[in-house]
């Protein structure tokens, strides 16, 4: 994204930095980033695919950044294109 960054770490779990705003703090789904196999960015977002198939996003809400309209659909996910 525009000015931050997040790291898969060897256990499945993600740090993120940079812009708090555009992603860079994920403070609040942090919980929920466990077992991440994929990620993909738009500008100001994140989104995560996990092992079990569900999406955990996160950033600015108005660059994709809050799914939750969408999230209950959001299951046995393969990819994510951003």
């Amino acid at each position: 994204t525009s000015g931050s960054f997040a790291a898969t770490l060897a256990d499945g779990s993600v740090v993120t930095w940079g812009d708090t705003e555009g992603g860079g703090d994920s403070s609040r789904v942090q919980d929920m980033l466990r077992e991440v196999r994929q990620i993909c960015t738009t500008d100001r977002s994140f989104a995560a695919i996990l092992a079990d198939g569900t999406v955990v996003t996160w950033g600015d809400p108005h660059c994709g950044g809050d799914s939750s309209r969408v999230q209950g659909q959001l299951r046995n996910v393969q990819q994510i294109s951003g």
